[in-house]
């Protein structure tokens, strides 16, 4: 198979792909077109239909299709100029390579991050966390499966439990040099924080914003899930849940980035730390699995706004 991640700037490709989105839009000089992004586990590619002909069939977002295409380079990143497209016959393809998941093993992950529960002392907070990742076995099955995010860092199936894992491990090894930081509080904030992910993002193919994602957010919606967790805990001290809450709402460290509060506790600027650090170091990852085939300098990255470099 063709994977995208494989794709060079020239070639021709004949393969079939997820098609994840697809809108119908119109030139400058009025000729209509289509935009797509395709899709298979190895990542995603814009695409555009230039010719409306016999040799374009009809077709629909989240159909697998079949295309003729020129890889070419537009804006610095690869894209497919399709000349032929069907849809895909059952047979034709395996579900398997069109779904992105995490390298790591997900059963080891959750193995690990309930070691991690289990360390928490506080008997608000750990039951808490059992509530949501031990008893509760729908929001488990969504949580293990889901995505942290639409495509910017680990946007792949597995990648919210990997996601919180790694914040969880950064923020007790950060507990552990900083002995002022409340450690069972900030842990629990780092396994909680995102959360409100699995209702903001739809499960795959689609993983897409849901209507409430886009209206409510995943920090208002995790914050509002740990709320009502917490009000079924007889005894739970009124102090330590709004210090958990205000830790899930300021994650993003600031306003403009989309936390309702800034960070006023010691444990918010931690785990707004680790999670940029986390969300940063996946990106930079994720950006040097696909140039593999590039020796140095492998252009200029939006997150990073600089041209980024592989380490020599």
């Amino acid at each position: 198979m063709n994977y995208i991640n494989e794709l060079r700037d020239g070639e021709m490709v004949s393969e079939i792909y997820l098609c994840k989105n697809k809108v119908v839009a119109k030139t400058k000089a009025g000729k209509t077109y289509y935009s797509m992004q395709l899709q298979d586990k190895t990542g995603i590619i814009d695409a555009k239909i230039w010719e409306l002909n016999n040799a374009i069939a009809h077709f629909e977002a989240l159909d697998y299709i079949r295309i003729d295409a020129q890889v070419t380079s537009f804006n610095g990143a690869l894209q497919l100029n399709i000349k032929r497209v069907r849809i895909a016959d059952e047979g034709e393809y395996d579900v398997a390579d069109y779904m992105p998941c995490s390298k790591k093993n997900v059963d080891e992950m959750y193995k690990e991050l309930t070691t991690i529960i289990e360390s928490v002392k506080e008997e608000h907070l750990n039951k808490l966390l059992k509530m949501f990742f031990v008893e509760d076995i729908e929001f488990l099955n969504k949580f293990k499966s889901h995505s942290a995010a639409k495509s910017i860092h680990h946007g792949f199936i597995g990648g919210l439990l990997e996601h919180s894992l790694s914040v969880a491990k950064l923020c007790d090894f950060i507990a552990k040099q900083y002995p002022v930081i409340n450690r069972d509080l900030l842990v629990t904030a780092a396994i909680c924080h995102d959360i409100g992910k699995i209702d903001e993002l739809s499960s795959f193919p689609e993983n897409d914003y849901t209507d409430e994602g886009q209206l409510v957010g995943h920090i208002v919606m995790g914050t509002m899930m740990v709320n009502d967790k917490i009000n079924k805990i007889d005894g739970f001290p009124e102090i330590l849940a709004n210090e958990l809450k205000h830790c899930i709402l300021a994650h993003h460290g600031e306003l403009e980035y989309g936390s309702p509060k800034k960070p006023a506790l010691i444990e918010a600027v931690a785990l707004a730390h680790a999670d940029n650090m986390d969300a940063k170091i996946e990106t930079f990852t994720e950006v040097i699995d696909a140039n593999k085939d590039k020796a140095e300098w492998l252009g200029y990255n939006k997150m990073f706004e600089s041209n980024v470099r592989m380490t020599l």
